[in-house]
């Protein structure tokens, strides 16, 4: 299971409609499938992936975008989200880049560290994330997060009659 119709409604709710000034971003190679499906769903027509480099693991070496986002409201849409450290860097280029706004949104958000600092001292207008993780109350006002309970509760009626759960992701 996924979350890319939640995504995509909380896209489609905030920006009204697919128009030219959003572009939805892959944070890294591994994203372009995620953030395609993404695209394809709200309608928005521009895509950027961003390319990351690394020293070793746990160590961001250098990141390019590959891409137009001038002028744009970025979307990155990304798996997870443990110390923000990575996404506020992606944030911080986009804006470098000429993006007018960034905005995250992540399945699942771990918040581990420093990421509540980090995120409310970066350039990211808001984050999104889903439920998937148990939350011990501390928000900010950047963070918002969505609820899946419906889409299991889709999930699970599937199986119950028999019916694909796949259709629930097309």
């Amino acid at each position: 299971m996924h979350a890319e119709g939640i995504f995509a409604d909380w896209i489609k709710d905030t920006f009204i409609s697919p128009s030219s000034d959003l572009v939805i971003v892959s944070p890294d190679a591994g994203g372009v499938e995620r953030a395609g499906a993404i695209q394809r769903r709200t309608g928005i027509s521009a895509m950027a992936t961003i390319i990351k480099r690394r020293a070793n693991a746990g160590t961001l070496d250098s990141m390019q975008l590959v891409g137009d986002v001038a002028g744009k409201a970025a979307i990155i849409i990304d798996d997870m989200i443990d110390t923000a450290g990575t996404l506020c860097k992606a944030a911080e280029l986009l804006m470098q880049s000429g993006a007018t706004d960034v905005y995250a949104c992540a399945t699942h958000g771990l918040f581990s560290g420093p990421a509540f600092k980090r995120i409310e001292a970066s350039c990211l207008r808001r984050v999104v994330v889903t439920n998937t993780l148990e939350r011990d109350g501390k928000h900010q006002d950047k963070i918002k997060v969505l609820d899946i309970a419906p889409l299991i509760g889709k999930a699970l009626s599937c199986i119950i009659e028999k019916k694909s759960v796949s259709s629930l992701f097309q």
